[in-house]
């Protein structure tokens, strides 16, 4: 789903002299937008943020800013605790009753609640709430468009889900932000047809205020589940991560969470061991890889794809690009599921160039005649910027020649329009979940509707990632995972996917994301979701 320019999060700046300048900026700033008079009440919670949303409609909402906003206003029929990647009921009082051919999920759905509006909730406004998310043709509507055969109320309080086919994650894709509960008096169904400056949910909060450097929540006093800790929530936007990290140390902010340059976060981590404010680390579940297009010479032969794998030295992406604020990966699944195995590492290592020099030699490549591959990601991503720098110079110093790195880079919304189209050998890419199932990190980037082993995937999830990667093994095993519901076999299947990736290598996974909280001493209760969502209703000072 998530590729970096959807606005998911940006990592920002990483020159030491850009923020310098920056910071220089921020008394012609502060002119303009000063957040400190905002947090000021003992008894609202403020957060600051550079993520500006663009949509509050759960239906055309795809990106961070907009999902993380939603997420506090409303309720799924399941959710997410901290720390815990499995899903729990929300407003469904239970886990589905699925039939025996895998394709009819029967959901109990909860008494008692509202919507802001003050209409009742029941299995008749769920079925209308997942029906306008897919018929209104938003930004994220093939999640269920393409799952989804039928939903209908076959009782008051009883939700029944035809599927196309199986698919065993189905429930953790029922706990997406924007497949929430909505007021069938407030919204309507029909293409195109969005409310995106106002929000009518059953959540702890409702939306109080809507602008564009201010964001007002206040707790909504009819709520069915447990109150919020505090009494209410101000979301300050700031210009920049420079403002925002200003705000934070001038105590104008009581949170500050997405998104800090990693010198940024660097230096608010060297003060929190001194006393001045708490950090909160959470391990994420964004994935950074690099993208091998097995289409475009060299990287035609498999020998090639191995040696750039091989040569990868993670342990110094991970300090000089974001100075150890990631976790080393070595498969594209995170390690916070239980089906991870390091694949990447057993069979290639960190830094093998013994490796990845027999295996050129192996393909004909000598120093006379190196492999010469392009490196290109979109303008404006300094990490991806500073990655490319970091394996260019790597495979200069140790590859013997026999290696060489081509730098190029195109503004951000061309170079994600041409991704697909097989104009780059090589991409520097990262990738936000849809939802937390291991099938969301291996079905987008290895499936393949149309293709044949010799052309590459012509249309599928490869393609559009820009590997073309072709496997039929991988499309059988794929699809023998979607229907199995027992997490042992999965497990194995998803063992043999791994295994494949790392022989076939279409992908090299980089890294995995840290996400860090700071927050002010006097304020408690910050954690994040395992999708990344920092929780507004346990906070509390």
């Amino acid at each position: 789903m998530y590729w970096f320019p959807l606005s998911r999060k940006s990592w920002g700046r990483l020159k030491p002299l850009f923020s310098l300048f920056c910071a220089c900026l921020i008394l012609l700033s502060s002119c303009a937008s000063n957040p400190q008079t905002v947090a000021q009440s003992s008894n609202r919670i403020t957060i600051g943020t550079t993520g500006k949303p663009r949509t509050l409609d759960p239906a055309d909402a795809y990106e961070l800013s907009s999902i993380s906003l939603i997420s506090n206003m409303s309720d799924r029929l399941y959710a997410y605790e901290p720390g815990d990647p499995e899903v729990k009921p929300d407003l469904a009082t239970a886990l589905p009753k699925v039939s025996e051919d895998g394709l009819t999920y029967t959901i109990p759905i909860r008494k008692g609640v509202v919507f802001h509006d003050g209409t009742s909730f029941n299995a008749e406004a769920m079925a209308f709430s997942i029906k306008r998310f897919i018929q209104n043709k938003g930004k994220p509507s093939f999640l269920l468009g393409d799952v989804v055969k039928s939903v209908e109320a076959t009782g008051e309080y009883e939700l029944t889900i035809q599927l196309k086919n199986q698919f065993a994650a189905f429930p953790a894709l029922l706990a997406f932000p924007g497949v929430c509960a909505l007021s069938p008096e407030a919204y309507k169904i029909g293409e195109g047809q969005f409310n995106p400056n106002n929000f009518v949910g059953t959540g702890a909060y409702k939306l109080a205020r809507y602008g564009s450097d201010l964001i007002r929540f206040d707790v909504f006093d009819r709520y069915w589940g447990k109150k919020p800790k505090n009494q209410g929530v101000n979301v300050q936007i700031l210009s920049s991560g420079v403002n925002l990290y200003n705000a934070f140390r001038k105590q104008a902010v009581d949170i500050a969470y997405l998104t800090l340059d990693p010198d940024q976060v660097r230096s608010l981590q060297q003060s929190a061991k001194k006393g001045k404010w708490d950090v909160i680390p959470n391990e994420g579940n964004v994935i950074s890889f690099w993208s091998l297009n097995r289409n475009q010479p060299p990287l035609d032969r498999i020998e090639v794809r191995q040696a750039i794998a091989a040569m990868v030295n993670r342990e110094v992406l991970s300090e000089r690009v974001l100075y150890g604020q990631a976790d080393p990966l070595y498969s594209l699944i995170p390690t916070g599921f239980d089906v991870y195995k390091p694949v990447f590492q057993e069979r290639y290592g960190d830094a093998n160039t013994d490796k990845a020099k027999e295996l050129l030699k192996q393909a004909g490549f000598t120093k006379d005649k190196p492999a010469v591959v392009e490196i290109w990601y979109p303008s404006g991503s300094a990490p991806r910027q500073l990655t490319a720098m970091v394996l260019k110079a790597l495979a200069k110093k140790t590859m013997g020649g026999l290696l060489e790195f081509d730098i190029n880079t195109v503004e951000g919304t061309t170079f994600f329009k041409n991704n697909g189209q097989g104009l780059y050998p090589t991409t520097l890419v990262s990738w936000y979940p849809d939802f937390l199932d291991p099938d969301n990190y291996t079905q987008p980037f290895l499936a393949c509707q149309k293709g044949t082993p010799e052309k590459g995937c012509e249309d599928g999830g490869s393609q559009t990632q820009g590997s073309f990667y072709y496997s039929d093994r991988i499309n059988k095993l794929i699809e023998q995972e979607r229907k199995t519901q027992d997490p042992v076999k999965r497990k194995q299947i998803f063992a043999e996917i791994q295994e494949q990736v790392a022989r076939d290598v279409p992908y090299i996974p980089l890294w995995q994301n840290q996400d860090n909280i700071f927050a002010q001493k006097n304020v408690k209760g910050a954690l994040l979701d395992p999708t990344q969502n920092l929780i507004y209703k346990n906070l509390e000072k």
